[in-house]
């Protein structure tokens, strides 16, 4: 088996295993706009990885030409319709609901040192 064989299967695997964890993100993020971040990120780099150990895979070649245009194409498109999908979001008045955890309150509990405190 040929040197070249072994890194393309290589970089096939590892853009395989960047998709399954964004795809794993795209499941643990509770909002639009923190899953439009990791779809688009699995989106570009996960594919632009596979179509590049494809291309090492066969070589120079006609096949390979072809699957470098798809590359660029993927590179300008994708993170334009990410761009457009997440500002037509922002535009139709969609907000995120805020996660309950990460709200800092409005008023901030007072101690119980402080109350007993007034009390006296």
């Amino acid at each position: 088996m040929n040197i070249l064989y072994v890194i393309s299967y290589i970089v096939i695997a590892i853009g395989v295993v960047f998709m399954l964890i964004g795809i794993i993100g795209i499941y643990k993020f509770k909002n639009f706009y923190p899953r439009m971040l990791a779809a688009s990120k699995v989106d570009t780099v996960g594919v632009i990885t596979v179509i590049i150990g494809v291309m090492l895979r066969h070589g120079f070649s006609f096949f390979s030409a072809k699957a470098m245009v798809i590359l660029i194409v993927l590179l300008v498109i994708s993170p334009l319709v990410t761009h457009i999908v997440t500002r037509s979001a922002y535009l139709s008045g969609y907000t995120p609901e805020s996660d309950t955890k990460n709200e800092i309150p409005k008023e901030l509990p007072s101690s119980k040192n402080e109350s007993t405190n007034k009390e006296r």
